[in-house]
């Protein structure tokens, strides 16, 4: 049976729901009450990475079960004063 992807990609879930059926997933589906997404506007970076950064980069995303980019997010939060 297919699930719903765990994924903060926007692109991702609209991926996925383009070719699926929101009601084949009724039993999956939790209502929640709390704010999903904080409103803020986001400003989007693109990286270079060389093949094998790439690489050793989503090996690592894979191990803890999150996307690439999350973990990249992750890694600034640490870093950057907030």
């Amino acid at each position: 049976m297919t699930k719903i992807p765990k994924t903060d990609s926007i692109e991702e879930l609209a991926r996925f729901w383009d070719s699926h059926d929101l009601t084949d997933f009724e039993e999956e589906l939790v209502e929640v009450e709390e704010q999903v997404f904080d409103g803020k506007p986001h400003r989007v970076l693109r990286v270079s990475l060389e093949p094998d950064q790439a690489a050793a980069l989503h090996q690592l995303a894979e191990a803890r079960g999150v996307e690439d980019s999350a973990l990249v997010q992750e890694w600034v939060n640490e870093r950057l004063p907030q």
